[in-house]
């Protein structure tokens, strides 16, 4: 039996021999390789701008808002109230903090600067629910709140915009003519999922935005509650109290729908989950499609081969070759042009992950489980496609192959 370091020798001049056409048999394997591993980049890379954009808005929370579109179906509308939240705050288990907001724009002034943003109305359960961090200063009281204090706590973007390089605390800024002392500055969080600066807002007690800045005729009406679980597998059971307590303090029968609406964290969470495993079932349909698609190509190229050196074969046959070695020979053609398209292809997918995160603005992380299962499927291909056409080519009879034209 020859040496397989022999039929190595030979595979390779044989693939060599025909440069354009082992290039153009790996071309399926090199596009399916390359798009997957692009994809799961771009979508690793997607999925990680997502997850911390997702937790820039707090952990354990939930958002409850009036659902507008049930308001105006009942005689007597109810809206969230101050009290609501007192009581969600009172009555509910697993919450760890609650508060009520309401939110208005303005423009603020200090000395020759200005800029119009948008004003929280809360208590000092906002920072906790959010997960706000003061950088300097300090973050509102509840005597803040109790006694309408004109004090604010400024957004890092509010106070860069306002004051430069002056320390803000203890300034006083204006907001539509009402004077509001600056006591606190929150650290920066940067932008959101949709691109909006999360840190351009100023947060104010409740009951002053409520008496000088809206001047609603009903200060207890609020525009949401968020409300902070102490962790997220309370959330859920925290929404079913938050639920039957608002539907029996609104007064809310059994045959109406709810004229609130909760927002819970971990739903948008499961959502997303649902959705990254769409894609992974998609991503990994394409490519199971990709290199099968690539893996016939290598088949049908091999089986050309096999008839194109037909009398090379019984020759080779002729001088002492066994049917094994011809088996071996043509096998190993087969997982060199797999490997080379899946080396190519991991290239390939790595360079157009980079070109198609600029498009979608998140910087794509290549997994190295996908580049090794990439690699290794690549190589199972050209074993499982090109068995037949090595099979084929060792049961060739030595005299028909030499008499082959």
């Amino acid at each position: 039996m020859i040496s397989t370091i022999e039929i190595l020798k030979v595979s390779g001049r044989a693939l060599m021999t025909n440069k354009m056409r082992s290039f153009l048999t790996t071309l399926g394997i090199i596009i399916g390789v390359g798009a997957v591993i692009a994809a799961f980049a771009v979508g690793q890379g997607a999925n990680s701008v997502i997850d911390r954009q997702i937790s820039m808005l707090g952990s354990n929370f939930m958002y409850i808002f009036p659902d507008r579109s049930s308001v105006g179906s009942y005689s007597n509308p109810r809206y969230l109230t101050v009290s609501d939240a007192e009581a969600i705050e009172r009555e509910c288990s697993g919450t760890e903090a609650v508060a009520p907001l309401v939110q208005t724009s303005a423009q603020a002034i200090y000395g020759n600067a200005n800029w119009s943003s948008e004003i929280n109305g809360s208590t000092p359960g906002f920072s906790i629910v959010r997960e706000w961090t003061v950088e300097s200063g300090r973050d509102l009281l509840d005597g803040d709140v109790r006694a309408g204090s004109k004090v604010c706590v400024l957004g890092r973007t509010v106070a860069d915009k306002l004051f430069e390089e002056e320390d803000p605390i203890g300034k006083v800024i204006r907001i539509r003519t009402v004077p509001f002392t600056v006591v606190g500055v929150f650290a920066s969080k940067g932008r959101s999922m949709g691109g909006y600066d999360q840190d351009d807002f100023i947060l104010a007690p409740i009951t002053t935005v409520q008496r000088r800045l809206t001047r609603n005729a009903n200060t207890g009406r609020v525009g949401a509650i968020m409300v902070k679980g102490v962790s997220m597998r309370a959330l859920d059971y925290l929404e079913v109290q938050i639920n039957e307590l608002l539907r029996e303090r609104h007064r809310i029968r059994p045959d109406r729908q709810n004229d609130f609406s909760v927002m819970n964290i971990s739903q948008i969470l499961d959502m997303r989950k649902k959705a990254t495993q769409t894609m992974s079932l998609l991503l990994g349909a394409i490519a199971v499609i990709s290199l099968v698609v690539g893996g016939i190509g290598i088949m049908n190229i091999m089986l050309v081969s096999v008839t194109e050196r037909t009398r090379e074969i019984g020759i080779r046959m002729a001088v002492g070759a066994k049917s094994g070695d011809i088996r071996l020979q043509f096998l190993i053609e087969a997982v060199t042009l797999s490997l080379l398209g899946g080396m190519l292809g991991i290239l390939l997918g790595m360079a157009a992950g980079f070109g198609l995160s600029k498009i979608m603005q998140s910087p794509p992380i290549f997994g190295v489980e996908s580049i090794l299962l990439a690699f290794v499927f690549s190589a199972l291909v050209g074993v499982g496609f090109g068995f037949y056409p090595a099979w084929k080519a060792s049961l060739l009879s030595p005299i028909d192959a030499l008499k082959y034209e």
